[in-house]
């Protein structure tokens, strides 16, 4: 049972690893707000909450002791997340910030 457990936790960790990778390269490669917005909020969010889940599951497995602050961390990530990019974003269109057009290279 030890070994689907680590298989689990590797599982979170990698997904979490290439969710925070994708959405970093997205910071950096994106041309406008709007988008890097779009990157921070979904891919990093998930990277980070992913890794947050491996290390709850880690500590609970093998120490048998549940984290209360890594739960807390995961939920408060999560519900807060989605409203500030949209408040972000909201904000953006009000202020008139241009969005370039054409390709993203």
């Amino acid at each position: 049972m030890d070994f689907v457990i680590e298989l689990i936790i590797a599982f979170f960790l990698l997904a979490g690893s290439l969710f925070a990778l994708i959405g970093s390269i997205g910071i950096v490669r994106f041309p406008d707000f709007l988008m890097r917005l779009h990157a921070q909020a979904k891919l990093t969010t998930l990277g980070v909450g992913s890794v947050l889940i491996a290390s709850l599951l880690y500590f609970n497995w093998y120490e048998h002791i549940l984290h209360l602050h890594e739960l807390l961390i995961t939920a408060f990530l999560m519900l807060s997340a989605p409203p500030s990019a949209y408040m972000m974003a909201k904000a953006a269109v009000q202020q008139g910030v241009k969005r370039k057009q054409g390709k993203t290279d």
